[in-house]
């Protein structure tokens, strides 16, 4: 960050390089066997450099997916009006189908239950979107339906990835759908 609180193009452009060179190891081998020697090989830049951004290969790979997170709080966000609560809005299913390319990247991060640091950062974005429509809706139950969004959609997100359950990605957009209309409606 720069002193006027804008982010330094440079160090921007740095961190897309490293995510890029990440998911493109990643794309190759498993997270587990993609070293930094490597990586920064393939982003161009030092390995201090790397280390000037990010602690380490999780924490880029967190920052990697992070997309993910902003994708699928949006996903579950996308519709207006009155929800159908059998059909989830086209943007949930086409991001179920997005995740195929870094599924396992994804897997990696995101542990069956939707643990993980990708897990994490997912339930903490989730549940504060949850919580602050629920408290412009005025629910008194605010907190506790937000906490059951965020661990039902990413507890579902994680078993699908890890093949806990079968199911496509149309199938299991609408499965979560109906479950998230269903948790929205308790009183």
């Amino acid at each position: 960050m720069n002193r006027d609180g804008t982010q330094d193009p440079r160090a921007a452009r740095t961190r897309a390089k490293l995510r890029q060179a990440l998911l493109d190891e990643c794309a190759e081998r498993p997270l587990e066997e993609v070293g930094v020697a490597a990586l920064v090989r393939r982003a161009g830049v030092g390995r201090a450099t790397f280390y000037v951004h990010y602690a380490d290969l999780e924490a880029l790979a967190v920052d990697a997916c992070a997309d993910v997170v902003r994708e699928a709080v949006e996903a579950l966000h996308a519709w207006r009006g009155r929800p159908d609560p059998l059909h989830a809005p086209p943007a949930l299913p086409e991001f179920f189908r997005s995740l195929t390319p870094h599924a396992g990247l994804y897997r990696a991060l995101l542990s069956p239950g939707g643990g993980g640091p990708l897990g994490r950062v997912l339930h903490r974005d989730l549940r504060a979107y949850s919580l602050r429509e629920r408290e412009l809706a005025g629910a008194a139950d605010a907190p506790l339906v937000a906490s059951a969004v965020a661990a039902t959609f990413a507890g579902v997100l994680a078993d699908w990835l890890h093949g806990l359950l079968e199911a496509t990605a149309e199938e299991i957009a609408d499965q979560v759908w109906q479950l998230l209309v269903a948790l929205h409606a308790s009183r």
